[in-house]
């Protein structure tokens, strides 16, 4: 009998969890919400408040300012996945962290089309977007992984499968529709979908309340980042000969944790690099988009003829990024290392860092034709995307991976959390370029083609110093040469 029974659970197939399809429905429609109001943004700046009257001679100040604007949204969207990893881990939950702010975020987007004629009121806007995409930006994946348990962890990878397409899906159709509503039926439509989408997914998450599996917060845990790195900072006078900085705290907290805390270093003089990249990537969807409005966007393909608009274009990133994930895992690492070449996670990046210097001198040679007047063909733009979208696989998708490669268990949420902030980072840097070409200070000189040339010339720069640290980098593997630790660290939350 117990027999039979201990059959019947060996041989019962694992079942999905019930709130799965609430989380991803919610996802989808978040991130319609989220690209969707991105993909106009910049070019709706420039037009309704910085040169509404398109005067020429205002337009690099114009676009100016609309970048800023834009890169200033990103920054703190990509800077608040910190803090609202922190609340939720500590004090509220995810659950309700998502809810709660996900309210704000729909206010926010109802700002944005309520005031698209008043530059304070849609700022606001875009700040409240801006603390609703990234306060649950951080608690959102976690909460799928939340959702399982040993019955069932063999599916969690289709999840997360399925997780990451609803994320391509819902940017995609937002980013192809979006722009035709704004040239069509103009800023409070185009503005107050993805607002519907943003209260759709908002609906969504709330229908699925009594399904979700909630991890109740921890309270504030001391053994972590960032209490551990201000201990060893503080009592640098302990310090004794031979002996690591952050080992001071080794005294008062756990050593495991403060092992951990060494690695996250190591791993963020790699992360020191990868500002620029996106401070060069996060300009496809503002600077490349104001490009593109200059350029001939008619597509003749014999079977198919159309005019792309201009905030359609940036579509073309993610279908090739899709194309090129199997294209570089299947077949160009495996050549390089036929050939000889191991295709280490250091030489990955260095390698993206250069494809993204060399899509910014397309660019500024398209730029530097528009400046004399012409309307060089989409084309062009579109092959700079090409190679921009195989840097982001090599950079972006490797810098992932060595984060959680390199990263001991206790440590790597918050090296997913430092990831993050380094896209916040690239583009604040764009705040600080375009803030002074706006204000007439030291960028002011680099307009046009020089703009582009400006962000070749600081990306080779990084790429050079680059090549010269990184094979000197202290490296760990911690899946090769797993941590022997006392106690498994098995909830995968926050520890900041």
């Amino acid at each position: 009998m117990a027999q039979d029974v201990q059959l019947d659970s060996e041989t019962t197939k694992p079942k999905y969890p019930r709130s799965i399809p609430f989380i991803i429905g919610n996802e989808a429609a978040e991130r319609f919400s989220f690209y969707g109001m991105r993909s106009i943004l910049a070019t709706f700046l420039v037009a309704q408040f910085f040169n509404p009257t398109n005067n020429p001679a205002l337009q690099a100040v114009a676009e100016a300012k609309s970048n800023e604007s834009t890169h200033f949204f990103v920054t703190l969207a990509y800077t608040l996945p910190f803090l609202g990893a922190i609340v939720a881990d500590w004090f509220t939950g995810k659950y309700k962290i998502i809810l709660w702010i996900s309210i704000v975020y729909c206010f926010g987007h109802l700002f944005l089309a309520i005031f698209d004629s008043n530059l304070d009121g849609f700022i606001f806007g875009l700040v409240l977007v801006a603390i609703g995409a990234g306060g649950i930006k951080s608690c959102v994946s976690a909460n799928v992984g939340d959702q399982f348990d040993q019955t069932n962890q063999s599916l969690i990878s289709k999840v997360y499968g399925w997780f990451y397409f609803s994320i391509n899906a819902g940017s995609m159709i937002s980013t192809i529709l979006i722009p035709w509503v704004y040239a069509n039926y103009g800023a409070k439509w185009a503005f107050g979908i993805p607002g519907i989408l943003m209260a759709l997914a908002t609906i969504i998450f709330f229908s699925g309340r009594k399904m979700y599996v909630r991890v109740p917060p921890s309270g504030i845990n001391k053994n972590n980042f960032v209490f551990i790195s201000l201990y060893a900072l503080f009592n640098i006078g302990k310090k004794k000969k031979g002996q690591a900085l952050l080992d001071v705290a080794k005294e008062k907290f756990n050593n495991e944790k403060v092992e951990g805390t060494k690695a996250v270093y190591r791993v963020m003089a790699v992360f020191a690099f990868v500002p620029i990249f996106w401070a060069m990537w996060d300009q496809n969807l503002s600077e490349w988009v104001l490009q593109a409005e200059k350029l001939n966007r008619h597509i003749d393909l014999g079977f198919l003829d159309f005019t792309v608009l201009a905030g359609q274009v940036q579509t073309v990133n993610p279908v090739f990024l899709l194309l090129f994930i199997p294209v570089f895992n299947y077949g160009v690492y495996p050549l390089f290392s036929k050939m000889g070449i191991n295709p280490t996670p250091l030489r990955r990046i260095g390698a993206g860092l250069a494809l993204t210097c060399l899509s910014f001198v397309i660019i500024a040679f398209l730029q530097a034709k528009v400046d004399a007047g012409l309307h060089p063909s989409i084309w062009w733009q579109i092959f700079a995307y090409v190679i921009l979208s195989a840097g982001e696989v090599l950079v972006s998708i490797t810098g992932l991976e060595y984060a959680y490669t390199q990263a001991p268990k206790s440590m790597k949420s918050t090296m997913s959390a430092i990831w993050l902030l380094t896209v916040a980072a690239g583009n604040y840097f764009d705040v600080f370029v375009n803030g002074s070409i706006a204000e007439g200070g030291f960028f002011s000189k680099f307009t046009g083609a020089d703009y582009y040339w400006l962000f070749t010339g600081i990306c080779g720069a990084f790429l050079l110093v680059y090549m010269f640290v990184a094979p000197r980098l202290k490296e760990r593997n911690y899946i090769d040469e797993p941590e022997v630790t006392e106690n498994e660290v098995v909830a995968e939350n926050f520890n900041l």
